[in-house]
């Protein structure tokens, strides 16, 4: 009996210790992969965490691809009078979308998903 709870225990541990650096290496991408769409955004140097993400809710909210445009050239506007407060330069051009919700297709890759 007490070697199964020690068995038990030691197996606990095991997994635990697994798990520790698996947890560790998915929070590392996931900041990595948002760091990447931080920089696809017009200005994003010029914004707080919250305006960037009430931006990206935006896009992938939008319908359509004139709907995400109309938001993308409201969104250069505003960045453009931030940068001008503020005495920063940023580029003429906007970058092209480029994340979930962003730009023209299905998002889901070479498949399409389900049918």
């Amino acid at each position: 009996m007490q070697h199964r709870i020690i068995l038990g225990s030691i197996l606990t541990l095991i997994l635990v210790g697994a798990t520790v650096p698996a947890l560790a290496a998915d929070q590392t991408r996931e900041q990595t992969r948002d760091q990447v769409r931080d920089q696809d955004i017009y200005g994003h140097s010029l914004m707080s965490v919250q305006e960037r993400n009430e931006y990206r809710n935006k896009m992938r909210a939008a319908k359509t691809a004139q709907e995400r445009e109309r938001i993308r050239a409201e969104h250069h506007e505003q960045m453009k009078v931030r940068a001008k407060e503020r005495g920063v330069t940023l580029p003429d051009q906007p970058p092209a979308g480029r994340g979930p919700g962003m730009g023209p297709g299905n998002g889901m890759g070479p498949g399409g998903g389900r049918k």
